[in-house]
């Protein structure tokens, strides 16, 4: 019982960690005038990845690839099909034409770009992610801020109110708090789950699939709820986007680059899940309803995910 309490005890520290560092990270945005798709795809996706980067890169230094591979592509399906499907029913998610044409498509050859480097890099028999895929991705990434960067800069304006600077500082204590948070939840995730899943005879690969990535991605859950019922759809869309873009291209950049992380060829299956996902989220805007998704289609997501968990779980 000591390790179940220790393991909701790292999550809270994970949730509020991510709570407030996407509060200030959120306000320094807001404070520069950075349109709100942008923070959503950056600053906030960042900001609620650090729970499955810290988890993943923990979980790769102590060993347990299945949890730093698997944290990922657990998380990426919740996050696009339980997730966007959630806020649907909320309010109708209306896409950006950029987002239609650019950042799905990005979203969806992420993926597929994880499951090829994963299947193709071989070592001793062993299918793994090396450092050079890893800066290969992290690589990518970089192109991929980018891109967002150029966009916030023709929108940015620099504010010299001496109030908006208290502001700013505030913000900047807010994130630090949160950074320790982080890594303070993740620690003790790792150590507990890891002798909990051996105890009540579970894989780490179910595990990992599950419960971590669910509760990892409780960030970018409460900060798309939140955002929706607010009117904030494109920092909804854009955190979820830029989180499945991000927990791919940095989290596993980088943490193959620091240690080349195994994959395990039981998790070509769910990859198989992500990449249709992802593809059918590309088609949703073309069909139906144009450029938004509807409840109706957030019932389609919703009726995957728990057919996936089944299947997981069966």
């Amino acid at each position: 019982m000591i390790y179940l309490v220790l393991v909701i005890l790292g999550f809270f520290l994970l949730v509020k960690g991510s709570d407030y560092l996407v509060d200030g990270a959120s306000n320094i945005a807001k404070r520069l005038h950075i349109p709100k798709i942008v923070i959503g795809m950056t600053i906030v996706a960042i900001g609620t990845s650090l729970p499955e980067l810290v988890v993943s890169t923990t979980a790769a230094l102590s060993a347990h690839s299945d949890i730093a591979i698997g944290n990922i592509i657990g998380s990426n399906i919740t996050n696009l099909l339980f997730i966007l499907g959630s806020c649907s029913l909320i309010k109708t998610l209306k896409f950006h034409k950029e987002t239609i044409y650019y950042e799905n498509f990005f979203m969806l050859i992420s993926g597929v770009l994880l499951f090829i480097l994963g299947i193709s890099s071989k070592v001793e028999n062993m299918n793994f992610i090396g450092r050079g895929e890893g800066l290969f991705l992290l690589a990518l990434c970089f192109l991929f801020l980018l891109y967002n960067l150029c966009i916030s800069i023709k929108n940015s304006k620099n504010n010299n109110d001496e109030t908006e600077k208290k502001s700013i500082i505030l913000s900047v204590f807010k994130i630090i708090v949160g950074i320790v948070a982080l890594k303070l939840g993740a620690d003790i995730v790792i150590d507990n789950i890891t002798y909990f899943a051996k105890m009540i005879g579970v894989s780490e690969k179910v595990i990992s699939l599950t419960l971590v990535a669910f509760s990892t991605s409780l960030p970018e859950f409460m900060t798309s709820i939140s955002a929706t019922k607010k009117g904030d759809v494109d920092i909804a869309i854009g955190n979820i986007i830029g989180s499945n873009i991000l927990n791919i291209l940095l989290i596993i950049g980088l943490t193959a680059f620091i240690c080349p992380i195994t994959y395990s060829k039981t998790y070509n299956k769910d990859m198989i899940w992500l990449m249709l996902s992802s593809l059918l989220f590309i088609i949703y805007p073309f069909i139906g309803k144009k450029s938004s998704m509807t409840p109706f289609k957030g019932i389609i997501f919703l009726a995957i995910y728990i057919l996936y968990v089944f299947e997981l779980l069966v």
